[in-house]
């Protein structure tokens, strides 16, 4: 492991909820941007005070910390609290809209056919669950280990999910955040209809079998018959790339909507932190470092950017596994390093970077 590292210069991006009744603020403390003011030096908050700060902080869970505060905060830190899979997916109603999107699936399968109306109604269930539930909530179900078998009605939710997070980020209106989770939703349904010995190979598919898989995005726009255009289009163009490299089409990026530029992203992180039967997961720090890579060459790089920004804010006080097998809470991650946050292990908060770093987010099952 890497020794503890603290510079003062710097500040730190922690969570809100880490204030506590009593505490004399000895440094300054600003906002979730790291660009206003919250609390000068030589405050003494109290539960009214700390009240006022979260209502002025953009409804947002981040301050930012110097180093010093940054270890009082960690010294008077509540216990890392412990969710189960279980008590997630009975709060965002993951389960039952896994279980009716396979159901929808299966349909297409036999059918060739989409079931407007059913899928409607999970779509809307969904996004009104994603309206009252905390992101941390949604982004640690998404984020923890899922059954390989499951990957496709699983990936159809959580790309609906994420969808609608990012029109949360962007402030888009209800409406707009709706249609993206439905997009989300159906944006794969043509994988239905690709020969289960190619969708489900147990390895790296061949250039063959992979020409066979990118027909999903046509079979989705066919299938999608009943539904308005601009969906239909997101289904197709979610694989298109703004370097004009993407597939079916290979459209210029001013032809790539804004729905398919958000679905694109959605698809892409979860597709990485999802493991397969051929791959194993890779860990939110380290998508993130990718998609900003991605963001300078195939994906929209103001929703690449926007995403980097948010999804850290979700990620702060989590546990994580190790790369050593240990269980670690992440404490606090900077921009420039997003890859490596630093987590803290059997009371220590200690730097990862490529020698030890985080797998997996972790929750019990």
């Amino acid at each position: 492991m890497n020794e503890e590292i603290f510079n003062a210069n710097n500040l730190l991006a922690v969570s809100l909820n880490l204030l506590y009744d009593g505490m004399d603020v000895q440094e300054d403390i600003y906002d979730a941007d790291a660009t206003r003011l919250l609390i000068k030096r030589g405050a003494v908050l109290n539960a009214e005070a700390i009240e006022r700060i979260k209502s002025i902080n953009s409804g947002r869970d981040t301050i930012h910390v110097s180093g010093d505060t940054y270890r009082i905060l960690m010294a008077n830190r509540p216990p890392t609290e412990t969710i189960s899979r279980q008590e997630i997916e009975e709060e965002t109603g993951y389960k039952a809209a896994t279980n009716e999107t396979f159901e929808l699936l299966t349909e297409i399968t036999h059918n060739k056919a989409v079931n407007q109306e059913a899928l409607n109604e999970v779509s809307t269930e969904l996004s009104n669950r994603l309206e009252v539930t905390n992101p941390s909530v949604i982004m640690s179900l998404i984020n923890a280990l899922a059954p390989v078998d499951e990957y496709l009605q699983r990936h159809c939710v959580e790309v609906g999910m994420l969808n609608g997070l990012i029109g949360r980020w962007l402030g888009l209106p209800k409406a707009d955040v709706d249609r993206l989770v439905l997009i989300g939703l159906l944006h794969d349904c043509g994988k239905a209809l690709i020969p289960p010995q190619v969708l489900n190979a147990p390895r790296k598919l061949t250039l063959a079998e992979f020409e066979v898989i990118k027909m999903h995005v046509v079979y989705s726009y066919e299938l999608l018959t009943e539904f308005p255009e601009p969906v239909r289009l997101a289904a197709r163009g979610h694989h298109e790339k703004v370097g004009g490299r993407g597939y079916p089409d290979m459209l210029p990026p001013e032809k790539i909507s804004f729905e398919a530029r958000v679905t694109a992203v959605s698809d892409i992180y979860d597709a990485m932190v999802s493991q397969r039967a051929y791959k194993k997961s890779r860990s939110p720090f380290s998508i993130m470092a990718f998609l900003a890579e991605l963001g300078k060459s195939d994906l929209d790089a103001k929703l690449v950017e926007v995403f980097n920004q948010n999804m850290p804010i979700e990620l702060l006080d989590k546990q994580v596994e190790m790369s050593d097998g240990t269980i670690g809470t992440v404490r606090t991650m900077t921009p420039e390093d997003i890859e490596y946050p630093m987590v803290e292990v059997d009371g220590r908060v200690l730097k990862t970077g490529k020698e030890w770093y985080c797998t997996s987010m972790y929750i019990e099952d």
